[in-house]
């Protein structure tokens, strides 16, 4: 009885513990923020960070330092990555929910588990888009066409593992789109810096969530959905290295494109950012054990801290 007690009613297996959803939130409105995945933040990081990385490479490529708007971005990124990280969340388990209901670690999300109905979360996904546009509304025209751009592979991705064993590649296209939308945000319009900074953060995405993939390997094995965790299995460790250097030298190829003409110092300081981040990615694949999920959890987790890394750096290049 005490065990029922200390977890709260509807809780989703994979949520962080003791979360601000299960203990603080309404008790009629937890299962839609669990819909959006208030419960597990690492997400909305992972959606967020590459919009700050091209928001602060690109003020410092300008030479003009963070002004009041530059400030707005960093705000309006992050309700932007939380709302459209829940709404996309919401769409996933939409369109999930018949392989979710087969899988250990998913069958408790709202939608399989009966605490929410399609139709329910259908207007939760649109309510939370609608908030996400009006946040969009306040940057400049080009920027809110790629916003409006980026709903394509946000409405793809879920299908992905149905047709190919690469769905990491359609998450990392989704999830790294801030990096093209808040470059031009800043600079008013795209660059190629931001391009490439987008293929990096492409190749992150492939590296971490092939190890949460890790996860549900012997699940998906059994109910046909494909994953790149399935496709490299046991030379997984070579591939995430692979992801690794392309990870690091496609970053510095964007610092060394945006920056060509910035102080040495700011060179310097996004260029150790970089630095800082492939290290933290090889502490990363020396913990890999692929064969304990609770391991490839607490790495996944940790990639917040992997994109914090260059965003500090970058963030100090830009005011230097």
């Amino acid at each position: 009885m005490s065990e029922a007690r200390e977890t709260p009613e509807g809780q989703v297996a994979d949520a962080v513990r003791g979360n601000w959803v299960d203990r603080l939130a309404p008790a009629t409105t937890r299962p839609y923020l669990r819909l959006s995945r208030a419960d597990r933040p690492i997400g909305t990081w992972l959606l967020l960070l590459p919009c700050w990385w091209a928001l602060f490479l690109a003020a410092a490529s300008s030479g003009s330092g963070l002004g009041a708007f530059d400030l707005w971005l960093f705000a309006g990124s992050g309700l932007g990555a939380f709302l459209m990280r829940g709404a996309g969340c919401t769409w996933n388990d939409i369109t999930d929910r018949d392989i979710d209901g087969q899988v250990a670690r998913t069958r408790s999300r709202p939608i399989p588990s009966g605490q929410v109905s399609v139709k329910q979360a259908l207007v939760w996904l649109v309510a939370q888009a609608l908030v996400a546009f009006l946040i969009l509304l306040t940057f400049n025209l080009n920027a809110i066409l790629l916003g409006i751009a980026s709903l394509a592979t946000v409405a793809i991705y879920p299908f992905a593992k149905r047709f190919t064993w690469w769905p990491q590649v359609f998450l990392g296209l989704a999830f790294n789109w801030g990096a093209l939308l808040l470059w031009t945000a800043q600079s008013g319009s795209l660059g190629w810096p931001a391009v490439v900074l987008y293929l990096a953060g492409i190749s992150w995405t492939l590296f971490y969530d092939t190890i949460y993939a890790h996860q549900d390997r012997e699940d998906d094995a059994l109910i046909g959905v494909k994953s790149t965790a399935r496709l490299f299995a046991d030379n997984t460790k070579l591939w995430l290295r692979g992801f690794l250097v392309a990870t690091v030298l496609l970053m510095g190829l964007a610092v060394l494109m945006a920056l060509s003409e910035a102080s040495v110092l700011a060179l310097a300081l996004a260029l150790a950012g970089i630095w800082g981040m492939g290290w933290h990615m090889l502490w990363q694949l020396q913990r890999l054990d692929i064969d304990d999920g609770a391991v490839c959890l607490r790495l996944f987790r940790s990639n917040r801290d992997t994109g914090l890394i260059p965003a500090l750096f970058f963030a100090t290049a830009a005011l230097v």
